[in-house]
């Protein structure tokens, strides 16, 4: 695919692309629009780097792509801050967990999970450190077997919140396989966070069938590691891709916020 108005340069083979000439303090003309969005459901996450954006220029961005919208959980270790739609996550050296290290599609326990979310982090480890892995369901899909593809097709599986924020958030049943929409493509939907059971199996043979496939969805072959720099931002479709955030890097700062977007419909069965 060829673009005109920004440069993109994938970070792997399967998933992720770093996005230049583009400047998010400003609007994007529907040209650069049009082509960030098409990166963005090529590769599935993409990058921008040296980005000195404000609350307003992240919502800005954010809302090209859709509504935003707000965290389910109920007890979580990001915080609100004073716009609704933006959370602070800071880990220093009183920070004693870390959120997102364990591979996760956010809050897959909600009826209508996420459509994408938004991390900018302005301040970063000064000796590296905080990286963030991005995993592509596509491809996790694409491994399988013809006969696992097809023992998988029809199945559901409940993601339980309240083992992640507490009671009181939501619980919800979802397709062991779903199509993305606006790409088409059949990925996995089964995360370590968030998916308890698989409903129509037995229960030894649920429990077997989902550490497979939770062992599955991480394979190297089909992630990219975002190193991250002062006033980087990852920006990932959370119908698609799974994510961990590497913990190894205290006492050191990482500081940054997040928006995400509110999904359009439940995920739809491939």
């Amino acid at each position: 695919m060829s673009y005109t108005t920004i440069t993109v340069t994938p970070v792997s083979p399967k998933i992720g692309a770093e996005i230049g000439n583009v400047d998010l303090t400003k609007p994007l003309s529907p040209k650069q629009f049009e082509e960030v969005h098409r990166a963005f459901i090529q590769h599935q996450v993409i990058f921008f780097r040296d980005q000195k954006i404000s609350h307003d220029d992240q919502i800005r961005f954010g809302r090209y792509f859709g509504e935003l919208g707000a965290h389910v959980g109920v007890t979580t270790i990001s915080k609100k801050t004073d716009n609704p739609y933006v959370r602070l996550f800071h880990y220093d050296e009183n920070t004693t967990k870390v959120s997102g290290d364990l591979w996760h599609t956010d809050q897959s326990c909600a009826k209508v999970p996420p459509l994408a979310s938004m991390l900018y982090n302005h301040t970063v480890p000064p000796d590296g450190g905080g990286d963030t892995m991005f995993a592509s369901m596509y491809e996790a899909y694409e491994a399988l077997s013809p006969r696992m593809k097809s023992y998988l097709e029809g199945l559901t599986a409940t993601h339980d919140g309240t083992r992640v924020f507490g009671p009181g958030t939501p619980i919800a049943v979802h397709p062991v396989i779903v199509r993305q929409p606006e790409s088409g493509r059949k990925l996995i939907y089964v995360n370590s966070s968030f998916t308890v059971k698989i409903n129509e199996l037995p229960e030894k043979e649920g429990i077997a069938v989902l550490k497979f496939l939770i062992d599955h969805v991480a394979q190297p072959e089909w992630t990219c590691r975002f190193r991250w720099r002062a006033h980087s931002i990852a920006f990932w479709d959370n119908r698609c891709t799974q994510h961990y955030a590497i913990p190894d890097y205290w006492p050191n700062v990482r500081s940054g916020f997040r928006i995400q977007l509110d999904g359009k419909a439940p995920p739809v069965a491939g």
